[in-house]
């Protein structure tokens, strides 16, 4: 079995190589990972999403780790990714596994390893359980398994409700008074993932009125991809169309993610989430430290930290990028483009639902609607228009090789704008003199090149994206 784990684990269609019995060999390994971090007493928090059999995976992943004498608390029933990834810390415990494929086809699923300090696994972590798991294989080791009902009886295998916990502690960085005050109307389309009425439950107290949409078990996710992306998000933008609402927030399926439709229907970016809520941070909440967002990234955020003396860190595509930076720095935010962000005094992890709640906390503050904001956010740090494409290509593409051969042949101008600066932390990135990007990134796991740009209208993003899509076609 050959099972590779990407920057936030393993994933895998499942009924082909995502089967209980790959998944038993699978968390053999990291019950072997567990004992070797060395802990006295070894402990793994166990999550799962709303996908299909997904709580059956975990209950099978917590009989390997009480057969491995590892105490195991399991989830009572379908958790967003960052309540798992923070009762990891609340519990002290050594690790966490989350069963979920996060935002892919329902046909997926998947295994997330956290690491006891509330995030990702690390790179090197990820590597230590894929060789472990090679050489269990290679020594016949089979798992070790515990009956469940046995486990349970033994104290091996303790189910708990992680919200609550992890309630409280978003509490402690939102402001539930400024949000009461709004009282806002809001649709939280939770995809039919793990964030499912999150948000209401958060908010209870409140006087917000929260319509929960798709928020019944669906586990074939009502045949869309739950990815809180514009195409994805249809729905929502009609229901906010049918009523009289003030933001419409969506989660993914595990609901580390966030997306949003304002008053008159149109999506609303993670570039523009960020780029809202960091302003708020250093103009309302008066923090400072560093700004860090992945090189796909808006520069809205760069403009913003300029404004108030602050670095900015750009990092490769990930979020265990912007967590080694959180755990290592003061960090008032970190970032991506997918829709991942975090904030300071958070585990470092993307939480959508933390997200969601700051950005109604933003609009409640400023008595002002979602489109409002945007405009306003868009004219003071703007223009920035942003798009991105996926192109398929007939093999993989090395990145370090591609990213050598367009350096070497970079042009003075793109599209009649000068380029200014070349990068290749990640792919290559062109910094244009009218503060347009572009950026190239071959996918590391399938025959795939991202094309991403930003510019200051629709008409220059298109002249970027045709260049990077020129490149795509003499790959090809």
């Amino acid at each position: 079995m050959t099972v590779k784990f990407g920057t936030d684990g393993w994933r895998a269609i499942i009924s082909d190589e995502f089967t209980f019995d790959n998944l038993r060999l699978v968390a053999q390994a990291i019950a072997d990972f567990v004992h070797s971090e060395g802990t006295a007493e070894p402990s793994v928090v166990i999550g799962f999403d709303t996908r299909f059999l997904s709580d059956r995976y975990a209950a099978e992943v917590a009989r390997v780790m009480a057969a491995n004498d590892i105490m195991a608390w399991l989830a009572r029933a379908d958790t967003p990714t960052p309540a798992i990834s923070y009762a990891v810390v609340n519990k002290r415990a050594t690790a966490g596994v989350m069963i979920t494929a996060s935002h892919n086809p329902p046909r997926y699923n998947g295994v997330k390893l956290k690491a006891g300090y509330g995030g990702s696994a690390s790179p090197e972590q990820h590597r230590q359980v894929e060789r472990l798991l090679t050489d269990n294989e290679a020594k016949g080791r089979a798992p070790r398994l515990m009956d469940l009902d046995e486990a349970l009886r033994a104290g091996r295998i303790i189910k708990f409700d992680p919200a609550w916990a992890y309630y409280e502690h978003l509490g402690t960085l939102i402001d539930l008074d400024i949000i009461h005050e709004g009282e806002l109307r809001v649709i939280h389309d939770a995809m039919y993932g793990a964030g499912r009425r999150t948000i209401s439950e958060m908010l209870m107290r409140t006087r917000t009125h929260v319509l929960n949409l798709r928020d019944e078990m669906n586990p074939g996710f009502g045949g869309i991809h739950p990815e809180p992306i514009a195409k994805h998000l249809g729905q929502l933008a009609s229901a906010m169309g049918a009523g009289n609402w003030h933001a419409g927030l969506a989660t993914d399926g595990d609901a580390d993610r966030i997306g949003a439709v304002d008053a008159r229907g149109q999506f609303v970016d993670p570039h523009r989430i960020f780029g809202l809520i960091l302003r708020y941070l250093l103009k309302s909440r008066g923090l400072r430290g560093q700004v860090v967002r992945t090189v796909s990234t808006t520069r809205m955020v760069d403009r913003i930290a300029a404004e108030f003396g602050l670095p900015v860190v750009e990092t490769p595509v990930g979020f265990n990028h912007i967590a080694d930076l959180m755990m290592a720095d003061n960090v008032v935010m970190g970032g991506e483009e997918s829709g991942g962000m975090s904030i300071h005094g958070h585990i470092p992890e993307g939480d959508g639902v933390l997200m969601g709640l700051l950005l109604l906390e933003v609009m409640a503050e400023a008595h002002k609607p979602l489109h409002v904001l945007v405009d306003d956010l868009l004219a003071t740090y703007g223009p920035a228009q942003y798009a991105r494409t996926d192109l398929k290509l007939r093999r993989p593409v090395a990145k370090a090789e591609l990213a050598r051969k367009l350096v070497e042949t970079a042009p003075d101008a793109i599209a009649a704008v000068a380029v200014e600066e070349v990068r290749t932390s990640d792919g290559i990135k062109y910094y244009l003199a009218d503060g347009s990007w572009l950026l190239i990134r071959p996918s590391g796991t399938e025959p795939v090149l991202r094309v991403y740009a930003e510019a200051p209208n629709d008409v220059r993003v298109r002249a970027l994206l045709d260049f990077g899509e020129a490149i795509a076609a003499a790959e090809k």
